[in-house]
């Protein structure tokens, strides 16, 4: 299914020419109505969008970072009066003062339009009942999926996250064929789930809409393992209104733009020079069409690469691939650089440990340690010392094979290392403690 047909498969010199037209609306548009943007494009001699010709030209525009939305919290780059704005959201905040996002009714038709393209690209379809396991609150997912999903006609359940035991009684009585959760949460209600008691055949779950957080392919396979279900990726952040930027399609071949409302880059990310098509470097968005709240070439700090082809599926917007991690999630540990997916990726591939885990990072005579802490499965494992050290030593040995890196590897009883309800946080670093 897809949700806007003609707009989703029109060809690629269309989408090219919308974008180029919304491209100078928006940079006119922030140069007239956001001080901000008005002093950044005055100060890069882009004034209000006539030097841009071409596509090609969004290279004059300066980039925008998180510290710039940190800089005019709350609502320093918003563009129209509060009395035109009709919904905030932000980000949790966890590193400082949170990222505000604001939305006019036009916006939230927009997004809504966009979640629903989203939603039909993975398999949702009107007949479809949804639990949407996401925190709600000022959190953008949990929301911006429920009017995305009743947009698309599809039955909607405001779950939340939380109560595990209520969540699969909801998913086994009323019928539920869908879910939507962070990938951390979806796993941990697929073990639930194993434990409950209740055969397969009691739940009518068969796809799983999963965000807000990286999901590897390994992690990925095992929910649906064990949920007997298809997964699709889709991505979305704070800044740029929230999910509803691309989302996977049934052929999971990239993750597709709405790219009527998103221009997509890829960029070095140490010289800021654009990139050409499959090549891997950080993504950074403009928003096209956003009224309340536009951003001009945001640096996601997510790393990733974009192709152009046309997908099987029969969309022609642009596809980006799953992330490969982001820039400030990189942990740089004795000169290496280590992302925590790829952490992920070894232990899910070991038998013997569950897919949970902790990165602790201390520093010891001016050397950088890196600890991780791994469930097991099984606790009879505890007591047999000598499989438990060999265990110990197959992990560490794959680290160093495929990290290039020596790293502690400690063995935990199961059921002790935290779940998340929400986005999952396994990095504890102690470098400055």
């Amino acid at each position: 299914m897809i949700f806007q047909k003609e707009i989703e498969t029109m060809p690629r010199n269309q989408i090219e020419e919308i974008q180029l037209e919304r491209l100078k609306w928006v940079v006119r548009y922030c140069y007239e109505n956001v001080p901000f943007y008005h002093k950044k494009l005055t100060d890069a001699g882009v004034f209000d969008g006539s030097r841009i010709k071409t596509l090609s030209d969004i290279a004059y525009i300066p980039f925008t970072t998180k510290d710039d939305f940190r800089d005019n919290y709350p609502f320093g780059l918003t563009a129209v009066p509060m009395s035109e704005i009709v919904r905030i959201h932000a980000s949790s905040g966890t590193t400082g003062k949170p990222t505000t996002g604001v939305y006019t009714r036009e916006d939230l038709a927009i997004w809504s339009d966009c979640v629903a393209r989203v939603a039909a690209a993975g398999g949702v379809t009107p007949n479809d009942i949804i639990q949407i396991s996401f925190g709600y609150g000022l959190f953008t997912g949990a929301l911006g999926l429920h009017y995305g999903l009743e947009k698309l006609g599809a039955t909607v359940i405001p779950a939340s996250s939380g109560n595990t035991e209520k969540q699969l009684m909801m998913l086994r009585d009323w019928g539920v064929t869908g879910l939507v959760a962070t990938p951390s949460y979806a796993l941990y209600l697929s073990e639930a789930v194993k434990e409950a008691g209740y055969p397969m055949s009691d739940y009518s779950l068969k796809l799983g809409i999963l965000g807000s957080e990286p999901c590897t392919p390994a992690m990925r396979q095992q929910i649906e393992e064990n949920f007997c279900i298809r997964v699709s990726d889709n991505y979305g952040m704070t800044e740029l209104g929230g999910p509803g930027v691309s989302g996977d399609c049934k052929a999971r071949d990239g993750m597709h733009f709405a790219e009527d409302h998103f221009l997509p880059e890829i960029i070095n990310t140490d010289t800021g020079e654009r990139l050409s098509e499959n090549e891997v470097g950080e993504l950074v968005i403009t928003t096209l069409t956003r009224r309340g709240m536009p951003v001009l070439r945001y640096r996601t700090k997510d790393i990733t690469k974009i192709t152009y082809e046309p997908c099987a599926c029969g969309r022609t917007h642009a596809r980006m691939s799953k992330t490969m991690g982001r820039t400030d999630d990189m942990l740089i540990i004795k000169g290496v650089n280590v992302f925590p997916t790829q952490i992920e990726n070894i232990l899910i591939n070991i038998e013997d440990v569950a897919p949970h885990y902790m990165l602790y990072i201390t520093r010891k005579n001016y050397r950088d340690n890196l600890e991780i802490k791994v469930e097991l499965v099984n606790a009879d494992l505890l007591e047999n010392f000598q499989m438990l050290e060999e265990l110990q030593r197959h992990i560490e040995g794959k680290m160093q094979s495929i990290l290039g890196l020596r790293t502690k590897v400690t063995l935990v009883a199961p059921k002790t290392i935290e779940r998340f309800q929400g986005k999952a946080k396994r990095i504890v670093d102690m470098r400055n403690a």
